[in-house]
């Protein structure tokens, strides 16, 4: 499959997440089956005012993190293509998103995210002129509507965006307003995959290979966007791709593999994370692999007591 000209190594792909997939984050996912992987969703605003966080932080990467795309979020066309600019003279990428589709209050309060589904020409304006301005695939990340799932307009919108440039759509099976509580509405992304010849990735609710496979069954859709399903549990991808490929599901990695992922998890956040509260950053890690442990409760009492990397390992290694 393609994005534009770029080659995909498979329809399984990590999505872009706020305070989640950075660099540590991605390495572990790779080293577990992940292939194309995201930076975090990067503020356009944040590159054309040359942030230090973003690019020291949010843009680091290193030659075993290949390959990556970009997120984009922001409400100017002009200021998404001088961010786009910017950071490809930073790096390399195969492509970039357009993020239409995130809920966060703080990013729908600037215009941008998923505020642009009631902009469709503001939306396309940006995906036309990035296009032009780049010479790279374009592709926007969307949800089903913003306040409520509207068939005829959704329909609308996805069309504008492949008439201007979009070389594929990911689709998030939910409303803006939903955020992530309510069922994936499956008959709305599949609306999305008849109504444009780009291939659409669907997300949502991608917590198990299962789910992944439901999605591609009940919606035709291309390929799959895995966002939480991915949290504490980067096995997913491998479990993904051998179900698809077998229609058997791999055996559980087991307690041990758990315990041995989690602690190199945490070796790499020691290693390579650049921001201030690293132990914050441990914790939250740590929480999501031990909720598949038993005691899950007790083990996250003990993590939150924890505050220092040598004490968090001693920790890990003690669950059981």
């Amino acid at each position: 499959m393609t994005i534009g000209s770029y080659q995909l190594d498979s329809n399984i792909i990590m999505a872009p997440m706020s305070g989640c997939t950075d660099l540590p984050f991605r390495l572990i996912a790779r080293e577990e089956g992940a292939s194309l992987c995201f930076f975090e969703m990067i503020d356009c605003n944040s590159l054309t005012h040359n942030s230090e966080r973003t690019i020291k932080s949010m843009l680091q990467t290193n030659a075993q993190d290949r390959p990556i795309a970009a997120q984009l979020v922001g409400a100017d066309p002009g200021a998404m293509v001088e961010g786009a600019k910017m950071l490809l003279g930073q790096i390399s990428v195969p492509f970039i998103d357009i993020n239409a589709a995130c809920p966060v209050n703080k990013v729908v309060k600037k215009k941008a995210g998923a505020y642009l589904m009631q902009k469709p020409s503001i939306l396309s304006k940006i995906i036309k002129k990035l296009s032009e301005a780049i010479k790279l695939p374009v592709t926007v990340k969307l949800r089903i509507g913003f306040e409520k799932y509207d068939k005829e307009a959704l329909i609308k919108l996805v069309k504008k965006c492949e008439a201007a440039g979009a070389a594929a759509i990911f689709i998030h099976g939910r409303t803006a307003a939903q955020l992530y509580q309510s069922a994936v509405n499956y008959g709305a992304i599949k609306v999305v995959k008849q109504s444009v010849g780009i291939p659409v990735f669907g997300s949502g609710n991608v917590m198990s290979a299962e789910l992944a496979k439901k999605m591609i069954d009940l919606t035709g859709c291309d390929g799959i966007m895995v966002a939480r399903g991915g949290l504490g549990n980067p096995f997913i991808y491998k479990e993904i791709e051998h179900f698809f490929k077998t229609g058997k599901l791999l055996p559980d990695v087991g307690f041990e593999t758990r315990k041995a992922v989690l602690k190199r998890h945490l070796k790499y956040i020691n290693e390579y994370s650049r921001i201030r509260n690293k132990v914050g950053l441990m914790r939250k890690v740590a929480i999501w692999y031990l909720k598949k442990f038993h005691g899950a409760a007790h083990w996250r009492d003990q993590v939150n007591r924890t505050d220092k990397y040598e004490d968090m390992i001693r920790l890990v290694e003690a669950v059981g």
